[in-house]
């Protein structure tokens, strides 16, 4: 008896063994039903004890307001989706309907600013027809942004470090934040050379930022592309 004692005092039972014994032992509330009436807790919401089952209530408010709030979060990017995705389909219209080709680019950045709420926007496009060699968007591209364009598998955000493309904007001290879009044939993504670049540019830091997605934006240079295609 002295053996057992010794050694129950030298093992005493630790909280993990409870924990193990009651996870491998289910029956164990069903034969002593009382425990669960009698078990109290401390709410994290006051300083008052509260019973085991006002506590598993509180924790599933808990998960229906964070429910709540992801329903919510989801039903206002819907929205806000459907909005851009109106905002590209007339874009697309503008595009359709202009007539000059030769002011394209200049009707595409207007357009751009004024759809998208864009501060600042440029272009540039290289290997154009000869008709157009002369015009200041095919002019004042090095052959680093050329370069640069064509390794761009899907249009680059973040902060401005100094971009060479930024001095082709009106106010290029003004900005913070930029999105660099690629412009080539083809399907976005993919390895052909660019033949342009279009930036959309911001003051605010947070306008274009690394982690934000890019699909509306590429979806913006596949059709820009294909527009501006008609000038080589």
């Amino acid at each position: 008896m002295s053996n057992i004692l010794n050694s129950a005092l030298a093992n005493p039972i630790t909280e993990d063994d409870i924990a193990n014994y009651l996870a491998n032992t289910p029956d164990f509330f069903l034969r002593h039903a009382q425990l669960l009436a009698a078990v109290q807790l401390t709410s994290p919401h006051s300083n008052r004890a509260v019973s085991l089952q006002e506590r598993q209530a509180e924790m599933l408010r808990e998960k229906i307001k964070l429910l709540e709030q992801r329903i919510m979060e989801m039903m206002r990017n819907g929205n806000d989706n459907v909005l851009l995705s109106d905002k590209i389909l007339r874009w697309a219209g503008s595009l359709l309907q202009g007539g000059d080709l030769a002011q394209l680019p200049q009707q595409m950045t207007d357009d751009i600013a004024q759809q998208f709420a864009v501060p600042q926007v440029g272009l540039r496009v290289w290997d154009v027809a000869a008709a157009y060699a002369d015009q200041p968007y095919a002019q004042g591209v090095s052959e680093d942004v050329k370069l640069f364009a064509s390794s761009l598998t899907e249009p680059f955000c973040g902060l401005n470090t100094g971009f060479e493309s930024v001095s082709w904007l009106a106010n290029p001290a003004a900005i913070t934040s930029l999105a660099l879009i690629p412009l080539r044939a083809g399907p976005s993504g993919s390895s052909t050379p660019a033949f342009g670049l279009l930036v959309l540019a911001s003051s605010d830091a947070q306008r274009f930022t690394s982690g934000m997605g890019t699909d509306f934006l590429a979806r913006i240079g596949e059709m820009a592309s294909a527009a501006l295609s008609r000038l080589r």
